[in-house]
């Protein structure tokens, strides 16, 4: 089974990216003589997370990579041998020198899909032994991926259409794995962009950033530009001396807001002399290193009255303390009457972007009515997942040899549905899941289920029905090509907006019913019973 050849490969997990009982399972089917017997199982979470009523499938990407390049190499098969009994036949690590997942299929909601409680997000089928090997490294891949994109959707979901978001938790991530997963996975989940630099090379995730405090607090003051000419934006008529058109235009600045000319900070100015002389066509002054209104608005105003000379216009500004709401509107009131003093229409739409530990509570009061804020960056809140830090996937068997198999346990909630299933969404209804042998529904045509966790069945007749799970890896091969992360980013956004407001609440919120046809219920009660298969 030859590896997927794409920019991703060097991100892709490895075999031994598993739990020991793994093997030890691997090494009993095989000394039972099972290994080839096909077997089916299912990954699904049991609760949606954060209290919510929707998760987003993520990961499927990352998995089919993972399957396409599985291969036990030789220092893996011999650290298992490490592992296990010192007595195991040498003939089972000839076996697993051997596996790959040219067996293997994967039918599987489509990534951003809206996801609800025991459907699943994947089915995998193939060998027992080289299905029961796949588990952990899947549950990995899914979990956190759905986590982060379900996590980044009710943050988007807050902050409405028009604010832009930008995820800049690397730095607080759970190592570096983690960080590009999050980042990854945020951007899925309806962020614009990431801080993560490796995320923009390896992902296609657009990457933003700019400055910070410490870039400011570098400066003196006493610094001499090597080279402080600006050319004109056109390309057209005399260079200009950058940092004495920004003293010249402080003094006007100053005059404006009543502030003496030396109370901006003379460091802070010329680090954002050096930032604009390297980036005059995306000059963003961080505001907040000393004082805002004394010395970040000015020296910032300064600076862009200084470009917008020559053409150039700045993009934006950064608060990163204080409250935030406040320090913007006051910001932006200075910007429209900068505008209209120095007759500069632009500044007084200049995007105000915020940053400063914004969790779900703080970004709703960012994004109320009247904000004047345009751009929030959020690290911790999306990549940690402090609401929830695991979605609680799972990874079971549902069919061997084709006879259903279902585990029952102790615990009601954690009793399984046995069998090769199809899962259907029923517009106007449910999400039914029903054995793969029984006919799919009809729109238009009644159709009897039971919602899970009811005592009596109901009659619904869909308007619309829609088949969830693709085949996308049949016997190791990929059936059709992946959807770009951009596209399934635009997907999510698209499922999200046709799930009604009911079960977008974030606190609250109408529970979504998944429901088993009729048949299916049949063989739950038959089984849970002790009944025969």
């Amino acid at each position: 089974m030859a590896a997927e050849q794409d920019p991703e490969g060097r991100a892709a997990a490895r075999p031994l990216l598993t739990d020991l009982y793994q093997a030890t399972m691997a090494l009993g089917y095989w000394r039972a003589g099972r290994a080839q017997d096909q077997a089916e199982f299912e990954l699904f979470f049991r609760q949606c997370p954060f209290g919510g009523a929707f998760a987003l499938a993520a990961g499927l990407r990352d998995c089919v990579r993972f399957l396409r390049a599985f291969r036990l190499r030789d220092a893996d098969v011999q650290f298992l041998a490490s592992a296990l009994p010192p007595d195991t036949d040498p003939a089972f690590f000839e076996h697993l020198r051997a596996l790959d997942c040219s067996g293997v299929t994967v039918r599987a909601l489509p990534e951003g899909s809206l996801a609800f409680p025991g459907v699943p997000l994947l089915q995998v089928s193939g060998p027992l032994l080289v299905v029961q090997l796949l588990e952990t490294p899947l549950l990995c891949l899914v979990s956190y991926a759905s986590l982060i994109a379900t996590n980044a959707a009710r943050l988007r979901l807050i902050a409405g259409p028009d604010k832009r978001l930008l995820e800049m938790g690397l730095r607080r991530a759970q190592g570096p794995d983690g960080g590009l997963t999050a980042s990854t996975y945020s951007y899925l989940g309806g962020f614009d962009a990431s801080s993560n630099v490796l995320a923009g090379q390896l992902r296609g995730v657009p990457v933003a950033g700019t400055l910070a405090h410490s870039f400011v607090t570098s400066f003196s003051g006493s610094e001499v530009p090597p080279d402080p000419m600006l050319a004109p934006a056109a390309g057209q008529g005399s260079q200009v001396d950058l940092a004495a058109s920004v003293e010249t235009w402080l003094e006007r600045v100053c005059g404006h807001l009543g502030l003496g000319v030396q109370e901006p900070h003379r460091g802070e100015r010329a680090a954002f002399v050096a930032y604009a002389l390297a980036f005059p066509r995306a000059f963003q002054g961080l505001l907040d290193t000393y004082s805002v209104r004394r010395s970040g608005l000015p020296n910032f105003l300064a600076v862009a009255l200084a470009l917008q000379e020559l053409g150039y216009q700045a993009v934006g500004v950064r608060l990163d303390s204080g409250d935030l709401l406040q320090q913007a509107r006051e910001i932006r009131g200075v910007f429209r009457t900068a505008a209209a003093q120095f007759g500069v229409p632009w500044l007084q739409s200049v995007p105000i972007a915020v940053s400063n530990n914004i969790d779900e509570e703080a970004l709703a009061r960012l994004a109320q009515k009247g904000s004047e804020v345009n751009v929030i960056g959020i690290g911790t809140s999306v990549v940690t997942c402090p609401r929830q830090p695991s979605l609680g996937c799972v990874y079971k068997l549902v069919s061997v040899g084709g006879q259903p198999r279902m585990k029952l346990t102790e615990d009601p909630e954690k009793q399984t549905l046995p069998g090769s299933k199809a899962a259907f969404r029923l517009l106007g209804s449910d999400d039914v899941l029903q054995l793969a042998e029984e006919p799919p529904p009809q729109a238009g045509q009644e159709l009897r289920i039971w919602p899970r966790g009811a005592r009596e069945s109901r009659t619904v007749r869909p308007a619309h029905v829609e088949p969830l799970l693709r085949l996308w890896v049949q016997q190791g091969q990929l059936c059709e090509p992946l959807p770009s992360l951009a596209e399934s980013r635009a997907f999510a956004q698209q499922s999200l907006h046709h799930l009604s407001p009911a079960h977008r609440w974030l606190e609250q919120p109408a529970l979504y019913q998944v429901a088993l046809s009729e048949k299916l219920q049949a063989l739950v009660d038959r089984l849970s019973a002790g009944g025969a298969l």
